[in-house]
């Protein structure tokens, strides 16, 4: 099993989830955030990749 994690946006609450990814927005599932690019946003508000924290769910 991956230690898969959760990040929250810090804007919205919008939650990415490593195992789930985000495939509707062009990250696969199993994901680590650190593979998520730099230019990424917030599908819910467009925030920056910065604006997001981990937390535990």
């Amino acid at each position: 099993m991956i230690d898969s994690k959760t990040w929250m946006c810090l804007i919205c609450g919008w939650i990415y989830d490593e195992a789930e990814g985000s495939p509707e927005h062009g990250i696969a599932p199993n994901t680590p955030w650190d593979q998520v690019p730099m230019n990424w946003t917030c599908p819910e508000c467009g925030a920056r990749k910065e604006d997001f924290e981990m937390v535990q769910i």
